[in-house]
């Protein structure tokens, strides 16, 4: 069989057991429920409550959009799977799973640092934040990294659905992923591997160092300041989004730079699981268990729509 052959690729997905997969239907149900609901309260909150119109706010509301987006493509599909005894999915199917896997991940990676970015001028110039940090800086930082994880995830989708497929067409996993896909080329993929590993550097650690750099001024200034008030306040909003950084870029790490043979196929899948599906879950929480503002607003929307 050889690559024009291929219409369509199999999941051999999380597991062979039938009882596992009714188990894995209601546990990722639930957990995309919690992500569309937590993600939908971010994203109402920050647009009707006037005092959260500000350049955080507004990156919190892109990121709650990506992580909706980012869990949607992968858990519909993989709700159907487990209950379905047709795992297949179109060669033209794969091919959009990964170009909007790739474009949503590297999007994320470009938005957290800009997220810190903000909260570095909202804390070292803050008499000069919403000067700097406009609306049209916000939405040109936006723009920015949506079209940074487009160019990424274009370059990458073609590079990999260029490759010759033959043999077998089942995937040992539980979407279209890159390295799985890998596994299936009839050729050589060492150069491609390099290459990817050379891009998926670039992408993730470029903006984890500005990341970094961001924090050590923040650091620095929060130890100047002489109200314990105001240290305690800078930490707490910068401790959530620290928090995420370390989550998703920990977890994707592990999966795209890791060197071979380190994990096993199983580890490797359950590491997925986490950056796919429980991370965009846990976001919304992250951001709202120690911030009071958010906090605050979520109680009066909630109080406002009981009212109604």
């Amino acid at each position: 069989m050889n690559s024009s052959e291929i219409t369509d690729f199999v999941f051999l997905g999380l597991s062979k057991s039938v009882q596992l997969h009714v188990l894995i239907f209601c546990v990722f149900l639930l957990v995309y429920i919690l992500t569309l609901i937590g993600n939908c309260l971010i994203i109402v909150v920050t647009i009707v409550d006037v005092s959260l119109q500000t350049p955080m706010y507004h990156f919190l509301r892109v990121l709650s959009i990506l992580d909706i987006s980012y869990s949607s493509v992968t858990i519909p599909k993989m709700l159907l799977n487990s209950l379905s005894n047709d795992k297949s999915i179109s060669y033209i199917g794969c091919a959009t799973q990964v170009y909007f896997l790739l474009f949503l991940g590297a999007t994320e990676c470009f938005l957290l640092a800009v997220m810190a970015y903000d909260r570095c001028i909202a804390i070292c110039n803050p008499l000069r934040y919403m000067v700097i940090m406009n609306k049209r800086v916000c939405l040109s930082l936006s723009l920015f990294s949506v079209i940074s994880g487009n160019l990424v995830s274009l370059v990458q989708t073609v590079w990999v659905f260029t490759l010759p497929f033959c043999g077998s067409h089942k995937i040992d996993y539980f979407f279209c992923d890159v390295p799985p896909l890998l596994k299936l080329s009839c050729i050589d993929t060492s150069l491609y591997e390099m290459q990817l590993m050379t891009a998926t550097i670039l992408v993730i650690f470029t903006p984890f160092i500005l990341i970094l750099v961001s924090y050590v001024l923040i650091i620095s200034s929060i130890l100047k300041m002489t109200s314990v008030d105001g240290r305690g306040k800078s930490f707490s909003t910068c401790s959530s989004h620290l928090l995420v950084v370390l989550l998703y870029y920990g977890t994707s790490s592990l999966i795209y730079i890791r060197p071979k043979h380190i994990f096993s196929e199983d580890t490797r899948k359950v590491v997925a699981l986490i950056y796919t599906t429980i991370t965009p879950m846990l976001n919304p929480a992250i951001y709202s268990i120690r911030n009071k503002e958010v906090q605050r607003a979520l109680k009066k929307t909630f109080h406002q729509a009981l009212a109604l």
